[in-house]
């Protein structure tokens, strides 16, 4: 069965968990107790409606406040398929929680608030799976039981964010717009009769139509080493695989690859699972390759095909969520995490950041805060092999680790 996997945006009180928990309950994936807390939740609250905002919002925090802090995963499947979704913050306080469960998404539900239309965190978020390169974005016009299912007021809305599409870097996005109430139900798993005029899909329609392989953009093979197996037994005394997860592309039995950073060249002469042979495998896969040359290969090292090398540098020209308290700045160096190759790095140019409004960008900035995104360079100390994150999103990325105290600092998109 397909697996989608899926991250909700929008701003404060647009209605992500509401609709999370309508598509839980009209799906009948909410179990009996939790059916029971929401109920008693919504009593004594006073509701005359269920508060289905309870069935993603697990922190206490969270309830109280009524917003969503941190990022909840929640799984759920119909016949069909198999769904994950990342039910992420609206707040722009917890930017950093939005891009972390964006990150491993292969598709956005981006929620606007009918009555107030596009806000800031609306365009901060679209700009953000625009980075992520999010590829399928469903937005979402909520609560549009509180404007009288307006189609004008859907049609405004979605003019104007047609316009801030168009000032995406990424124009390879599909948008598909959907009006809804998630408090009542219009067009989450059923049609409305409250909206003759709109004739599109329901959003768990779409969500069922999309065929989880066409949300990947192409990309060539990488194969970052995890592992050396070398089993000690006289069965396999001569065994010698490399173990790992192979991100973008597809490597076949009889491809000439290339191993970096020795540039050593070989041919792959089995690709195996546990006890399982194939003659090809595929980006996502994990497997062990063995080589047709006893070629010296160690954790860390990239296996490409021969004529598919990626870039090798000791400089990074990248985008920065920045993720810690201490800001980032020139005097800063961390150790950067490249897949499974650590190396140290040092800042060497700040060069701007991206406005709340994301009008345009500010130039020569002093530092970094918390939730910012910026554009920075770095030196290291060993080159590492990469892509740009448009060519190859897993090899695209890296995370930064604060030295002294071994935290997560931020997260970078190469390119």
């Amino acid at each position: 069965m397909q697996v989608l996997k899926i991250a909700t945006a929008g701003s404060v009180d647009d209605g992500k968990s509401t609709l999370i928990g309508r598509l839980l309950y009209d799906t009948k994936s909410l179990t009996d107790d939790k059916l029971e807390a929401i109920e008693k939740s919504s009593q004594k609250k006073g509701y005359d409606y269920l508060d289905f905002s309870m069935a993603t919002d697990g922190l206490m925090a969270e309830r109280e406040q009524g917003i969503t802090i941190d990022v909840a995963h929640i799984y759920w499947a119909t016949k069909n398929k198999s769904y994950i979704i990342a039910d992420t913050p609206g707040h722009i306080e917890y930017t950093r929680n939005m891009v972390t469960g964006a990150s491993t998404s292969q598709m956005a539900i981006i929620l606007v608030d009918a009555r107030h239309g596009v806000v800031e965190q609306t365009k901060r978020h679209f700009y953000i799976n625009a980075l992520l390169r999010i590829k399928d974005v469903v937005v979402a016009i909520n609560k549009m039981d509180l404007v009288d299912y307006s189609e004008d007021k859907y049609e405004e809305i979605k003019a104007e964010i047609l316009k801030i599409s168009k000032s995406n870097a990424y124009q390879n996005q599909k948008l598909t717009f959907i009006p809804l109430s998630a408090l009542k139900g219009d067009n989450v798993v059923d049609f409305s009769d409250k909206m003759p005029w709109y004739k599109g899909e329901t959003l768990l329609s779409h969500l069922e139509s999309i065929e989880v392989g066409a949300v990947f953009e192409k990309s060539q093979a990488r194969f970052p080493v995890q592992t050396v197996i070398r089993p000690k037994s006289e069965k396999f005394h001569d065994y010698r695989g490399y173990a790992g997860k192979l991100y973008g592309g597809a490597l076949a039995v009889g491809d000439k690859v290339t191993v970096l950073p020795s540039g050593t060249s070989s041919t792959i002469e089995k690709i195996q699972f546990y006890n399982q042979t194939y003659d090809i495998a595929n980006a996502g896969d994990s497997i062990a390759i063995s080589l047709t040359d006893d070629v010296n290969v160690s954790r860390g090292d990239m296996i490409v095909k021969y004529n598919e090398l990626p870039n090798t540098s000791k400089t990074v020209e990248a985008t920065i969520c920045w993720m810690d308290q201490t800001p980032l700045d020139l005097t800063s160096k961390y150790i950067l995490q490249h897949g499974v190759h650590q190396v140290l790095a040092k800042v060497t140019a700040l060069k701007s950041l991206v406005k709340p409004d994301l009008s345009m960008e500010e130039k020569a900035i002093e530092n970094l805060k918390i939730n910012q995104i910026g554009q920075v360079s770095f030196k290291l100390n060993q080159a590492i092999y990469s892509d740009n994150y448009a060519d190859n999103k897993q090899n695209g990325a890296f995370v930064l680790i604060d030295v002294k105290t071994n935290t997560t600092a931020g997260v970078g998109f190469i390119g």
